[in-house]
């Protein structure tokens, strides 16, 4: 058994009235009682991402008793996300996911402080923002995010409670540089672009991140009271379908340099910039532009634009003329009869932010297209700039 450390938070002060009766059964708990309670009361956790994970860590936390809880996340509550975000609910749509956060957190338990960091956590201001917690909980959904908490974690010499779901599969740990292995231990190099798929590509299972979600948040209550035996060096895999647990131990690697500052920019850590940067970007506002021309002048529109997305996503609302050509049917050699002949007219790709459109790109390079454009920043950021979408169904 791994020596277990310190307790993170001070078992000081005391419980109201209406927090006794509140943590009763925490109170009564054998091995648990007053001391470990209190330590929540004065614990305080980062939550980095207030989705799918989020949504399992943040409430089970606020129940518990923890004091005072940070949530990052600039995202806003979007119908589809329902499916597995069950912290939010139909009357926080188009909410920023902090603000829908907090108030479900404050129902739960009006005695703690919820603190909104409606942001993107990026190099400028990852280590101020750890720097005032006790332990960070990573719930982020991509491997730019994953490799900077994990490295202002080590910098800071504080505890990470990391998880990641995919489809019908789940992964869950603990990395504490000092103490443990780190998220660099365990994946050493990030993944090429468009190696690993993400969620919106290929699926997940609603109840998948409510289980890793759950063992997140005991990991940080064990680290918070020092109760129990971390997951520290050991690494949890979770196959739903098959219903079946497997632990993997995770040892620091001797020869990897420890990390004493954050790199300057992760997204080029992990080669995003880099393959974007082999394709020309399209600005929405140009695009747009560029339709209500061609659509006025009654000429077809300079670039045949394309949307990678699945038909599912694009059945809910596509750019007006845009055509469905998903990945999945590119990465199969189909699309001939969606594509123009090269060097006809130029393509346009895109999808939800960007990811799937680069990866599109690069195959259609390979068949030899040469013409390819991408709109910056997807549907995504098309949407955000007020300009409509049609329904396709």
């Amino acid at each position: 058994m791994t020596p277990r450390p310190p307790a993170l938070a001070q078992a000081h002060g005391a419980l109201s009235d209406a927090e006794l009766a509140r943590f009763a059964r925490h109170l009564g708990l054998r091995g648990f009682g007053m001391e470990a309670q209190l330590r929540l009361k004065n614990a305080r956790m980062l939550v980095i991402g207030a989705g799918g994970l989020g949504s399992a860590v943040l409430p089970y936390l606020a129940a518990a008793g923890v004091g005072t809880i940070g949530i990052v996340d600039d995202d806003v509550v979007e119908l589809s996300n329902l499916q597995r975000q069950v912290l939010h609910g139909q009357t926080t749509l188009g909410q920023p996911k902090t603000a829908s956060a907090a108030q479900r957190l404050h129902d739960l338990n009006p005695h703690m402080q919820v603190v909104e960091h409606r942001l993107r956590l990026d190099a400028t201001n990852a280590l101020p923002l750890l720097q005032e917690y006790d332990l960070v909980i990573d719930g982020s959904d991509n491997f730019a995010t994953r490799y900077l908490v994990s490295d202002a974690a080590e910098v800071l010499r504080k505890p990470c409670v990391w998880g990641s779901i995919l489809q019908f599969e789940g992964q869950v740990s603990v990395f504490w540089a000092g103490q443990g292995p780190t998220y660099r231990d365990l994946f050493p190099e990030p993944p090429e672009p468009g190696e690993v798929p993400s969620c919106a590509e290929a699926g997940v299972l609603g109840v998948v991140p409510g289980l890793i979600g759950c063992v997140m948040a005991n990991e940080a209550i064990k680290l918070a009271t020092g109760m129990g035996e971390l997951l520290l060096g050991r690494l949890l895999l979770l196959d739903a379908l098959a219903m079946r647990w497997q632990e993997m131990r995770l040892s620091p690697d001797p020869a990897r340099l420890p990390v004493t500052a954050l790199a300057p920019d992760y997204q080029a850590l992990c080669g995003v910039p880099a393959a974007m940067a082999a394709f020309a970007q399209v600005s929405a506002q140009a695009l747009q532009q560029q339709l209500v021309q061609a659509a006025e002048s009654g000429e077809p529109a300079p670039m045949q634009v394309l949307d990678v997305r699945e038909p599912h996503e694009f059945a809910l609302g596509a750019i007006a003329g845009a055509q469905l050509l998903p990945l999945s049917q590119l990465r199969q050699g189909g699309g001939d009869d969606v594509l123009p002949p090269e060097g006809q007219r130029p393509l346009l790709l895109y999808c939800q932010s960007g990811r799937r459109a680069l990866q599109a790109a690069e195959l259609l390079q390979q068949r030899g297209f040469s013409r390819i454009a991408l709109l910056d920043g997807g549907i995504e950021r098309w949407q955000a700039s007020g300009l409509p979408i049609e329904k396709k169904r």
